[in-house]
């Protein structure tokens, strides 16, 4: 948890490209409190993101998993955040799991992108993030738990 519990300071973890789009559409809630992004590759940065952004590496289900997660504990040590939000897709595992180790919860959004089946990485999220919100309809058989929270976009 943060240092002083009355400070929300927000990690969002992102893959690049449409899954950073979704949870930047979240910029008028989050952008109130202290937040800094984690992505997964080098990108052209929006203004607001210069100097708040941390690069991982790029990691698909393979042995660079674990640099993933050596790299959230490295980040989520020094930052100590008080919430992790995401959309996807891979890069939230190995955050969530170091943040569980820190009780730091998180949010996970289910990309809009998946309207009749749940990603891989939200059957993942479903069981691992602290609350868990989907974006369809559709998908409520598959996250009967979870939230409908209407698409972000």
């Amino acid at each position: 948890m943060a240092d002083n519990p009355s400070i929300v300071k927000i990690c969002i973890v992102s893959s690049c490209g449409g899954h950073l789009t979704e949870v930047r559409a979240l910029l008028p809630v989050y952008e109130e409190y202290e937040h800094f992004y984690v992505i997964n590759d080098r990108i052209i940065l929006p203004s607001d993101m210069n100097g708040r952004t941390y690069f991982i590496r790029h990691s698909e289900r393979d042995m660079l998993f674990f640099a993933n997660l050596y790299e959230a504990w490295k980040i989520i040590r020094k930052e100590r955040p008080s919430l992790i939000l995401s959309t996807g897709a891979g890069p939230i595992v190995p955050f969530t799991l170091v943040g569980k180790l820190f009780r730091i919860p998180t949010i996970f959004i289910e990309t809009f992108t998946r309207v009749k089946e749940p990603s891989l990485t939200g059957r993942i999220m479903y069981r691992l993030a602290d609350k868990f919100i989907y974006q369809w309809r559709t998908l409520e058989r598959f996250f009967p738990k979870g939230i409908y929270g209407g698409p972000l976009i």
